[in-house]
C-alpha cells in the first residue's frame, strides 16, 4: 500500500495541542484593520481549537500530523 499524502496547504495551517485537537488561527486580520477596533483585533491574534465537525476532515488530510 503507498503511503498517504499530507495536504500541504492544510500542513500549514493547522498543528496539534498536546492533548490531540487541532488549533488554528483566527481569520479577518489580513487587511481593512482601520475599522476594527483594537479589542477586536487582539482577539483575533489568539489561537483557537479547531471546530469538532471539521476535526475530522482535517484529520483525513492530515494523516501524520
Amino acid at each position: 500500500m503507498p503511503k498517504m499524502k499530507t495536504s500541504r496547504a492544510a500542513a500549514k495551517r493547522f498543528k496539534k495541542s498536546g492533548t490531540g485537537k487541532l488549533i488554528r488561527n483566527k481569520a479577518y486580520k489580513r487587511h481593512i484593520l482601520t475599522k476594527k477596533s483594537t479589542k477586536l483585533k487582539r482577539n483575533l491574534r489568539q489561537d483557537i481549537v479547531t471546530d469538532a465537525t471539521n476535526a475530522k476532515n482535517m484529520k483525513k488530510i492530515l494523516p501524520y500530523l
